[in-house]
């Protein structure tokens, strides 16, 4: 059980303080309310973009990084189809250092062209790098718009096209910045050994006079069900093996059905005991890896597989004996036993992240977005009350071939 206090500051920030006495380190993380479905489908990637820009320094600090350094502290952040995380941890003695870095760009980063110009090139680099010279990169840009027609999940967090980064001026920038990087679009965690009414005070001192803003808002369009098969081949590609990726779309976050839709996905892949290993890769020698997840989206998501087949195994006959093992869990109730095993393996990664100080503060900004940071400690209870009958029903549900984009990536080698 994870304790913590929520206080709500007159300008629209949150802020979750969770005391953790085991260790010397203070650990904050940053949750803004932005991802890639909030853009503008004509000029996506800015999220992004912005997880970058926000390293380039801020009205009075010049470099972030430098200052946090010689506090003894380090920092990442990444940016998902639903929001953009920035954390951080320090020794507890210095984590006013972190108040101080983090509030000051929020108040307002130094945007400069010369800034924006190289932070963009950084982005095109990462572009080329990740999705059109490594191998199966480009796969998702293709499976995304086939499986999403309206919704902005169409596009990955880099962007729909480099062109949207490319052509961005720093009015664009700036606008973009002002419109979602604000104290009433942010979730605070703080986890450290200190009184959280301490924190607070700490907190209203260095973030409570920035000022509320105006924060974009945008229709996100729902997706409409799926109602025929969608497919896409690519073909003679640089890589060593043809690879099927199948998406089948599945509930919210949020949906009651989304810790079964979920253990499903551990059902057929979470390791070399799982179904998909077992029967597709060591019994019948049909693949020679497969892979599947769900992308547990604020909005409807996605149920992902991806095998990378044996060689001599064609195309046709992978697919038709994929589509046969996931028909059986739409047929056929799972064991208890099986059931028992991936609720275990869930229940063991949970227990071990608990003593993460970074997972607990991320879990807890994220479930407030979700509605309640409380959620972070009914999460387990959700996955033991899975029943097998919830399992067939949800499998039924999912894998229709109608519900489902599939990509055939050839190489030219075979």
């Amino acid at each position: 059980m994870i304790q913590y206090k929520k206080y709500n500051l007159d300008n629209g920030l949150i802020l979750i303080v969770h005391q953790d006495a085991s260790t010397p380190i203070a650990t904050i993380n940053l949750l803004y309310n932005v991802g890639s479905r909030h853009e503008d489908p004509d000029q996506t990637g800015f999220a992004h973009l912005f997880e970058h820009l926000m390293f380039e320094g801020s009205v009075n600090i010049p470099a972030y990084d430098i200052p946090l350094q010689k506090a003894g502290g380090e920092n990442n952040a990444f940016t998902s189809n639903d929001i953009t995380n920035y954390y951080l941890t320090l020794p507890l003695q210095n984590i006013e250092t972190a108040f101080w870095l983090e509030s000051d760009r929020m108040l307002g980063l130094n945007l400069t062209k010369e800034k924006l110009e190289i932070q963009k090139n950084v982005v095109i680099e990462e572009f080329n790098q990740r999705y059109l010279n490594q191998p199966y990169g480009d796969a998702y840009l293709h499976l995304r718009p086939m499986a999403y027609k309206v919704h902005p999940y169409r596009w990955p967090t880099i962007g729909k096209e480099l062109s949207h980064i490319k052509n961005a001026t720093l009015e664009d920038a700036k606008d973009f910045f002002y419109h979602h990087y604000a104290p009433n679009n942010a979730i605070l965690t703080v986890v450290a050994n200190k009184e959280p009414e301490i924190i607070k005070e700490l907190v209203e001192k260095w973030f409570g006079a920035i000022p509320r803003r105006d924060i974009a808002h945008r229709e996100i369009p729902a997706e409409p069900p799926q109602t025929q098969p969608r497919k896409q081949t690519i073909a003679n590609k640089e890589v060593p093996h043809n690879v099927i990726f199948k998406a089948y779309h599945i509930c919210d976050r949020n949906h009651a059905d989304y810790h079964a839709t979920d253990l499903i996905s551990d059902i057929l892949a979470n390791g070399k005991s799982s179904r998909l290993y077992q029967t597709m890769v060591k019994e019948k020698k049909v693949f020679s890896h497969i892979d599947a997840y769900v992308t547990g989206d604020i909005d409807p998501g996605l149920l992902m597989i991806n095998g990378s087949l044996a060689n001599g195994t064609i195309m046709d006959k992978a697919e038709k004996e994929l589509t046969n093992e996931l028909t059986k869990l739409a047929n056929e109730n799972v064991s208890e036993n099986e059931l028992e095993k991936v609720k275990n393996k869930v229940e063991a990664t949970h227990e071990i992240s608990l003593t993460s100080t970074l997972y607990k503060a991320m879990n807890l900004s994220y479930y407030e977005l979700l509605g309640d940071a409380g959620i972070v400690n009914n999460e387990m209870e959700a996955y033991r009350k899975v029943a097998p009958e919830d399992i067939q029903r949800i499998s039924a549900k999912i894998f229709s071939e109608n519900n489902c984009s599939t990509l055939y990536y050839y190489s030219k080698k075979l």
